[in-house]
């Protein structure tokens, strides 16, 4: 029987209960004063009206202050952690106590993150994550950068766990540095990947909605009203004609779509500056980011399902993404917990490249995608055919005979939904499974047949009067933009290819 590997130096001794960084505490209440900010601001602001003496107006939010103070220090003192020789336990509470023994085996993401705050004080957040976790199986705020760095390769070797399945893995690196760079994004990559994304829409809308829930409505509004009667007297003044206006409203639509792209930009330099994706030891490592760096890393055999994506932008330029899901992180969507994208934006024979390095034992892309019938594909714009008809009718009826300009979507609607039916499209082989489909924005989503832990035919009111159905796949941490669905097949070829799938997976071992 192989010993576990020697604890490092700079962590402490094994055995023993150990406590966070000192400075722990701060970390903690910085936290908690983010999340309770809003309300601390309002009764600062709305609490000193009326006839209140401004004393105890004030002495309100000072109170929540300082328990919040009282709160972090207890979470720091009463906050244990200990190295075993194969998990790591944790201990927290002070009145309800808590203990969780964390298996080495069973950590499928680590994640070590640093902000700006972190590095002045040279210590790190760092994230332990397990299967289906709808939290962090633990949160250690903060670890010395060189105890959490040092911790998170201590898992990588302690959770690295040899099986005769993963016969088709690749020799693994050496244990010293980050192993072997993979893809590597240079700043002009990330600018451009901030050109092509609509990140600026996401801050915008965050600030309209802050506002309009700290502002009393009758302020905004006010401030609407004198805004638009000042700049319509401004555009008056200056007599444009007809000309000049739609040049002026050019300019000022050209001017927002400048703000919007430098904050795209802003955004997206601010997550993935400095962009590496490294392979050590069975696990791949993604670190990123300008400010607060994060890096996250997973092991290759906890990935369930694998996602190339492309927009229509990124289709002009030649780029796709390259997306996993893993059993950790649960069902949260936020994406700054379990490693996601393998490839936020990268060049498409570069992706294909990854991917045929990463499982050299697939052969992707297939060479030949099974299509599905063309009859139906009418139901992909079923909701345009009942809602045109509808509209045209009210407009005929208020507006006469221009009132049905509204149907000529419907030859559109039909063309669209021919060109996405014609890209609808599935394989299978004795390795894996594959579907595709998309055509505005394009999809392409596999998962390897060891994976798959269940099968459901589904049919709706559509299937049965077109005679088809929908054969779904699940897998385990199956958190993706589409669904790994056999979708619209004939019923007897779904049946026959659920039989199908069925008896394979008897005959294999669930590997996650």
């Amino acid at each position: 029987m192989s010993l576990p590997p020697p604890l490092p130096a700079s962590l402490p001794a094994g055995g023993e209960d150990h406590r966070l960084h000192p400075w722990s505490w701060l970390f903690v209440l910085l936290m908690q004063l983010r999340h309770y900010f809003l309300p601390l601001v309002a009764l600062l602001v709305f609490g000193q009206r009326g006839d209140r003496d401004p004393m105890w107006a004030q002495l309100v939010p000072l109170s929540a202050i300082a328990v919040l103070v009282l709160v972090s220090v207890l979470q720091y003192l009463s906050y244990r952690y200990r190295i075993g020789s194969d998990a790591i336990t944790v201990r927290s509470g002070l009145l309800a106590r808590n203990r969780r023994e964390i298996p080495f085996a069973r950590i499928h993401n680590v994640e070590v993150r640093q902000n700006p705050l972190h590095r002045l004080f040279g210590v790190a957040e760092l994230r332990l994550e397990s299967a289906g976790g709808a939290r962090p199986e633990a949160e250690m705020r903060v670890l010395k950068l060189d105890q959490a760095l040092a911790l998170e390769r201590l898992v990588r070797q302690r959770g690295h766990a040899p099986q005769a399945a993963d016969t088709h893995a690749t020799t693994d690196t050496a244990d010293a540095g980050d192993g072997q760079v993979l893809l590597r994004l240079s700043s002009w990559e990330v600018v451009r990947m901030g050109l092509l994304s609509n990140r600026g829409w996401t801050l915008v809308v965050a600030a309209i909605g802050v506002l309009f829930q700290i502002v009393p409505r009758s302020l905004m509004d006010d401030a609407l009203q004198r805004g638009g009667r000042e700049a319509f007297g401004y555009a008056s003044h200056l007599h444009p004609g007809v000309a000049g206006a739609f040049a002026l409203l050019a300019g000022a639509l050209l001017l927002g779509w400048l703000v919007l792209r430098a904050l795209s930009v802003v955004l997206t330099l601010l997550r993935y500056h400095g962009f590496i994706l490294a392979e050590q030891a069975g696990r791949l490592t993604v670190s990123a980011g300008l400010l607060s760096r994060t890096r996250s890393s997973v092991a290759r055999r906890r990935i369930q399902a694998w996602t190339l994506s492309e927009g229509t932008l990124h289709r002009w330029f030649g780029l796709r993404q390259l997306r996993i899901d893993s059993a950790a992180g649960g069902p949260s969507r936020e994406e700054d917990r379990a490693l996601r994208e393998l490839a936020p934006l990268a060049p498409a024979p570069r992706c294909e490249q990854l991917v045929q390095q990463l499982l050299p034992h697939l052969h992707w892309p297939p060479a030949h995608w099974q299509a599905v019938p063309q009859h139906g594909r009418w139901r992909l714009c079923v909701g345009a055919l009942v809602l045109v008809p509808a509209l045209a009718a009210a407009g005929y009826w208020r507006w006469g005979g221009w009132g049905l300009i509204v149907l000529a979507w419907l030859p559109v609607a039909l063309w669209v939904a021919r060109q996405q039916m014609e890209r609808i499209g599935w394989y299978l082989d004795a390795h894996y499974v594959a579907v595709r489909g998309g055509w505005w924005n394009r999809w392409w989503r596999w998962a390897e047949l060891d994976k798959v832990q269940g099968l459901r035919l589904q049919r709706s009111p559509l299937d049965r009067l077109l005679g088809t159905s929908s054969l779904q796949l699940d897998t385990a941490g199956a958190h993706g933009d589409v669904a790994l669905t056999l979708s619209y097949l004939p019923q007897a070829q779904a049946q026959q290819v659920m039989d199908q799938l069925a008896s394979a997976l008897a005959r294999r071992k669930l590997r996650w």
